[in-house]
């Protein structure tokens, strides 16, 4: 007998595995909505969207890929968004599954799919930015209902002092609100520029710094997500903003590329929750994150995982600081022509 007879005689479930994996392959819109998935979640509404088809044939199609363990669930509130699934270390199939992404990724999104992922993105940001307008007149939003800046000011501010950044150095923060961070700043880092994309926002923050006297910030109203000529960070740091962002993995992208060789990005942020009412009452579009997806996501950008700080609430949220380092080396694979 074959060895392949052998296995299969005594456990046939490999070759089965192995079925559904290529049943699930043989499909080109399968694979294209995989390719779709590599740094992102959808719901099977937004799928069908991107993808102009009804929702009863997406969920088929997803039925297909989730049996053949390619894609994955999570529930954010009442809704269900899909994932891709990355190899499972030991699983037989693994190299197969690591080859068939790593092909799918080095194939070019075709442009009507970049087209209906810009629009999906959109239709999330204006939920975040219809949120953030009811605030024009002054009325505060409801962060504090999460975690006040003190609760983690401290800790903040040791992780970024332990860094080794270079004298004179430069720090970007992005979402500012409404300026508490930025004496801090200011403080330790010779130039300060501030994004928000929020004009309510940016001038409260441009107010609190005038009354500081502290002229070494620069307050732009500006969208973080957007191509803009700025310059190279140091370190850019970003509390309680990426929950509110359309697309994080692709944020994690733009941040990357707004640091110097050797630069940090910090970021504060939920972990995981269950809590829904944040979505009202906080605008927030995510309900946190886990650690793991925040470290793919990083990866992908070429930055990588450093120190990471977490922090219980009594109000049931943790929260979690984390450093990730920009290498010299990604910076020129970068940058190289």
């Amino acid at each position: 007998m074959t060895p392949i007879a052998q296995l299969h005689a005594t456990d046939p479930a490999p070759l089965e595995d192995l079925a559904a994996l290529n049943k699930a392959t043989s499909d080109v819109l399968r694979l294209e909505i995989l390719r779709v998935l590599r740094n992102d979640s959808f719901g099977v509404l937004e799928l069908a969207q991107i993808f102009d088809m009804r929702q009863s044939g997406m969920s088929h199609h997803l039925k297909v890929l989730a049996n053949a363990g390619l894609v994955c669930t999570r529930r954010e509130g009442n809704s269900i968004f899909y994932r891709r699934s990355l190899p499972v270390s030991g699983d037989r199939w693994a190299p197969l599954h690591e080859q068939l992404l790593s092909g799918i990724d080095q194939t070019p999104l075709p442009v009507r799919l970049q087209d209906a992922l810009l629009r999906i993105h959109s239709q999330r940001a204006e939920v975040s930015r219809q949120f953030f307008a009811r605030f024009a007149e002054g009325t505060p939003a409801q962060q504090d209902l999460l975690a006040q800046f003190d609760l983690y000011r401290e800790p903040l501010l040791g992780l970024i002092d332990s860094l080794e950044l270079p004298a004179h150095a430069t720090v970007i923060e992005v979402g500012p609100g409404e300026g508490a961070f930025l004496p801090d700043l200011a403080r330790r880092f010779k130039r300060v520029l501030a994004l928000d994309n929020s004009p309510a926002m940016l001038e409260r923050a441009r107010a609190r710094c005038e009354a500081a006297g502290l002229a070494n910030i620069e307050c732009l109203l500006a969208d973080a997500l957007a191509p803009q000529s700025l310059p190279l960070a140091d370190c850019l740091a970003s509390n309680m903003v990426l929950h509110h962002m359309p697309a994080p993995a692709e944020a994690l992208q733009r941040f990357a590329r707004l640091l110097k060789p050797g630069g940090s990005l910090v970021l504060t942020e939920l972990c995981r929750h269950d809590q829904v009412w944040v979505r009202e009452t906080c605008g927030d579009l995510w309900l946190g994150f886990d650690q793991d997806d925040l470290h793919n996501w990083a990866i992908d950008a070429g930055l990588a995982p450093g120190a990471s700080l977490f922090i219980g609430l009594r109000n049931g949220f943790q929260l979690q600081i984390q450093q990730f380092a920009l290498s010299r080396q990604d910076f020129a694979q970068r940058t190289a022509p």
